[in-house]
């Protein structure tokens, strides 16, 4: 196939994170946004950045930034329209999962490469599944097809543009692919591609860092 681009997505607010955006936040001294940048320029023939309305770069260098939008889906298609037309394979890479490995970029667009619509990394889920209500157990769940999906992700590219086309507010890519008909497949994710949306976790990809076991 041909090029390859990624669309890291660095223009959320992070609410659950506090007052601070938390891509900012750093892990060894580096940016996490910069972290993702960094791995998607060695995966990819080219990267568009989508920041934060007013926010400026000065970081890794990428092809293109993009303004953000009031939800993920506008920010994804701000960096859509700055990716060339030609691209065939689109990696969709967020700075929440600052640990993601050069492997798991590779491993989701071979999968693109070869013959899937979408490839995500999923990781199995360990613990007990229960549903919740007012503080009381109501429920437990099966979990034997249930998994925890990650990023980076990659896609073809007509395909998500195509799925776009009508400004949709999907929870996540994948599955607005699958609601639309199309293939996605799964690669073995990393229990050490943190996902950081508090404090606590990004003290977790900080020793993860420290320990030389995750990049």
């Amino acid at each position: 196939m041909g090029t390859t681009w990624a669309i890291v997505l660095a223009g959320g607010v992070s609410r659950r994170f506090g007052e601070r955006a938390k891509q900012f936040e750093r892990i060894g001294g580096v940016p996490m946004v910069a972290r993702t940048v960094a791995a998607a320029r060695r995966a990819c023939d080219g990267v568009v950045l989508v920041l934060p309305p007013g926010r400026d770069w000065t970081g890794e260098p990428v092809d293109a930034v993009a303004e953000g939008g009031d939800h993920q889906s506008e920010s994804l298609r701000a960096g859509l329209a700055e990716v060339p037309a030609d691209a065939e394979i689109i990696v969709v890479a967020d700075p929440a999962h600052p640990l993601a490995s050069d492997a798991l970029f590779s491993a989701v667009i071979e999968r693109v490469r070869g013959g899937a619509d979408g490839a995500v990394p999923v990781i199995p889920i360990l613990e007990v599944v229960q549903r919740v209500r007012d503080g009381r157990v109501v429920e437990t769940l099966p979990k034997d097809d249930l998994v925890l999906t990650q990023t980076p992700q990659a896609f073809r590219a007509d395909v998500l543009r195509a799925v776009h086309a009508d400004r949709p507010r999907p929870v996540e890519n994948s599955g607005l692919l699958v609601e639309r008909g199309y293939r996605v497949v799964t690669v073995a994710g990393d229990v050490g591609n943190v996902h950081v949306t508090t404090p606590r976790e990004l003290a977790i990809a900080e020793r993860l860092a420290d320990t030389g076991i995750c990049p």
